[in-house]
């Protein structure tokens, strides 16, 4: 005897029904759960507000400026056009004391000696001194070496040393006198393909981005050890991650290229 089509005694029926649940029940479940989880920036605290999200349904207000307290940060300063200010002889005085301490590996006057392979300060904006100082202390750029020196110095102390070091006039280093090396491509425009930007694009002579060092002349041994310390993640101080995005897709022999670019300027 046949069942009626639409009967729980038809096992089709009842099958079929099942099924449609099965399938019904997956879908919500990666639709409204684990999708938004798994895109999020944030793991959400609850299923309810994945459901939430995934549905449209606005979630609650967070101003840009004030993130949550729990949030991991790059650094622990976002530096303005506006920090610094004119630059004073009093400042000046008191950082040309304060950078007696830093003497030994960055010179005198801001010029690391060759063999020290120490970043030269002399001549660098003050806002880029003065955030690299702040991320040593706080933790932010890890160092066994600048993170005790730094631990000591209050905000006042980091602004008078950016503002000596700015007002120096770095010393022309004899092995690097006179050479003249071609521009590399990867320098100039990139590689868009890799999605990987111009260096010029921040580290030219003429422009003057915040809080951005100027590497002309650094040696070729500390600009390899950053841009593979940003390429492996183990130096993350960047704000937008701009230098992680910028030397992912580099190559070994690109990472050399231009440091010997650079130092030879």
């Amino acid at each position: 005897m046949n069942e009626p089509l639409f009967s729980t005694k038809n096992r089709w029926f009842t099958i079929s029904v099942a099924a449609v649940v099965i399938i019904a029940a997956a879908a919500a479940a990666i639709g409204f759960v684990w999708l938004p989880r798994a895109h999020a920036r944030d793991a959400m605290a609850s299923i309810w507000e994945s459901i939430c999200s995934a549905a449209g349904a606005p979630a609650p207000y967070r101003s840009p400026d004030q993130p949550d307290e729990k949030a991991v940060y790059p650094t622990s300063v976002i530096v303005s056009s506006e920090f610094t200010g004119p630059i004073d002889n009093v400042a000046v005085g008191r950082g040309a004391t304060l950078a007696l301490q830093c003497s030994m590996c960055h010179g005198a006057r801001g010029t690391a000696s060759a063999g020290t392979n120490a970043p030269h300060l002399a001549g660098q904006p003050p806002s880029s001194t003065y955030k690299q100082l702040r991320d040593f202390k706080s933790g932010h750029r890890p160092s066994a070496v600048m993170q005790p020196l730094a631990t000591n110095l209050s905000d006042q102390d980091m602004r008078d040393l950016a503002a000596f070091y700015s007002q120096q006039q770095r010393e022309t280093l004899v092995a690097h006198a006179g050479i003249q090396v071609e521009v590399p491509r990867i320098v100039s425009n990139g590689s868009p393909m890799r999605n990987v930007g111009a260096c010029a694009t921040c580290h030219s002579p003429g422009v003057a981005r915040v809080a951005t060092p100027i590497i002309d002349g650094l040696p070729a041994a500390y600009i390899v050890d950053q841009l593979n310390a940003f390429k492996s993640g183990r130096r993350a101080n960047d704000i937008n991650q701009q230098m992680r995005n910028a030397v992912h897709g580099l190559t070994d022999q690109e990472i050399e290229v231009v440091a010997k670019y650079y130092a030879s300027r």
